[in-house]
C-alpha cells in the first residue's frame, strides 16, 4: 500500500490534467475489477458484479485530482500563473514546480530574499497574482517551449516520515485510492451480495465536478467517499479540529450524509474492533464528493469516511498508514454488510 501511494503521489494530476494518474489507477483496479473504463471527463470507473439479479449497487469514490497551478502569460520569461483549487500559496515562494510540458520543464516561484523585502511586505501572504514562475529562459525561449494553459504541480512525490508517517503532495486524496485498493485487496475472496463499484473521480478539487456526472451514470444505491479530514496540530486548538493522526478512520455525521447508513459504518468498525473517530459536518456541503453524490438523480444513501491528515493543500501533507488500513478494513465490511443498512 505504501509503495502504491509513494508512486501514485509522484504522478501528476491537477485539476482538469488528471490522465497520467487514471491511467495508472486503472490498471491496478484491474486485477480486482470485471470491467474498467475511463469516462468522457476522465473518472476512471470499475465494477465488479455479484452476479445476482437486481442486485444493489455499492460505491466507492475518491478523488485522484490535486491542486495546482496553470499559466496565464509569460513576462520577461518568467511565467504568470492562476490557481488550480485550493492551493495553500503561503508556502509557494521559492517552492521548486514542473510545468508540464512534454517533457517537463523545472521551475522556481520567485521571492524576494528578505534583505530586499520592504519591512512593511515582510509578514505579508503573497497571492498569486502577485508571483511567478522562473524557469530559467529567455522571453523568446519561454514562449516557444510554454504554452499558455499549461499546468504546473509542486516538484515532489510522498515519502516515509518518522516512524510510522507519510508526508508529500497529493496526498489527498490519493490516500483515498490506496485506501480503496486497499479494500479491494482484502475483499479479493468474499463473496458479496451486490455490485461494487470504483469511482476514482477527478475535478474535485474545483467544485465536484467527476463525481456528479460519474455518478449519475453508475446511479448507485449506496455510496461511501473516501476523502481526507484535518488532523490536529499544537496550533489547531483554537479552531474546529476534531481529528486525531493515527486514531482511524474519521466517521462523519450531519445533513450531507444519510444518518441510517452512517449508523451502519459506526456500529461494524464497533464490532470489528476498527479504529475510528466522529467528526461532525452541520452544513448541507461537506466540502467533499458526498455534496453531488448525495442528491445524485433521485437520491443516494451516503457515508463520508476522511483519512486524518495535517498540513491539508500544502507542499507536505501527512497521513499515517496505519489510519488508511483502519479505513480499507472499514470499507470491506460495508460492502460486506451494508445489505443490511
Amino acid at each position: 500500500m505504501i509503495d502504491i501511494l509513494t508512486e501514485l503521489c509522484a504522478l501528476p494530476g491537477p485539476s482538469g490534467f488528471e490522465e497520467p494518474v487514471a491511467k495508472r489507477v486503472r490498471a491496478l483496479l484491474e486485477p480486482y475489477m470485471e470491467e474498467t473504463r475511463i469516462d468522457v471527463l476522465g473518472n476512471v470507473i470499475g465494477v465488479r458484479r455479484c452476479g445476482k439479479a437486481d442486485a444493489r449497487k455499492l460505491l466507492f469514490d475518491a478523488h485522484i485530482d490535486e491542486p495546482g497551478l496553470i499559466i496565464i502569460g509569460i513576462e520577461e520569461g518568467f511565467l504568470r500563473f492562476s490557481l488550480l483549487g485550493g492551493f495553500d500559496t503561503r508556502m509557494l515562494p521559492a517552492s521548486e514546480v514542473s510545468v508540464l510540458t512534454q517533457p517537463p520543464i523545472t521551475g522556481i516561484v520567485c521571492a524576494l530574499p528578505p534583505h530586499v523585502t520592504k519591512k512593511e511586505d515582510a509578514d505579508k501572504s503573497l497571492k498569486a497574482e502577485d508571483m511567478f514562475i522562473d524557469i530559467g529562459m529567455s522571453q523568446e525561449d519561454a514562449e516557444k517551449s510554454v504554452p499558455l494553459g499549461t499546468p504546473a504541480v509542486l516538484n515532489h512525490g510522498a515519502r516515509r516520515f518518522g516512524e510510522d508517517k507519510l508526508c508529500g503532495k497529493a496526498l489527498d486524496d490519493r490516500a483515498g485510492i490506496a485506501a480503496i485498493l486497499r479494500a479491494l485487496e482484502l475483499l479479493k475472496d468474499s463473496p458479496l451480495d451486490l455490485d461494487l463499484y470504483v469511482m476514482a473521480s477527478v475535478q474535485e478539487e474545483v467544485g465536484t465536478r467527476g463525481a456528479a456526472p460519474g455518478a449519475f451514470a453508475i446511479a448507485p444505491d449506496y455510496c461511501v467517499i473516501v476523502d481526507v479530514g484535518h488532523a490536529k496540530t499544537p496550533d489547531s486548538k483554537s479552531h474546529e479540529v476534531s481529528g486525531e493522526l493515527g486514531s482511524g478512520v474519521i466517521i462523519s455525521r450531519g445533513p450531507n450524509m444519510n444518518a441510517r447508513f452512517t449508523e451502519t459504518a459506526i456500529n461494524l468498525a464497533k464490532e470489528n474492533e476498527i479504529k475510528h473517530q466522529i467528526d461532525v459536518e452541520p452544513g448541507g456541503n461537506s466540502g467533499t464528493n458526498a455534496r453531488v453524490i448525495q442528491v445524485s438523480r433521485e437520491g443516494v444513501a451516503t457515508a463520508l469516511f476522511g483519512i486524518p491528515m495535517r498540513y491539508m493543500h500544502g507542499a507536505y501533507e501527512t497521513v499515517s498508514p496505519d489510519d488508511i488500513e483502519s479505513t480499507a478494513r472499514l470499507l470491506c465490511e460495508m460492502a460486506k454488510g451494508c445489505g443490511n443498512a
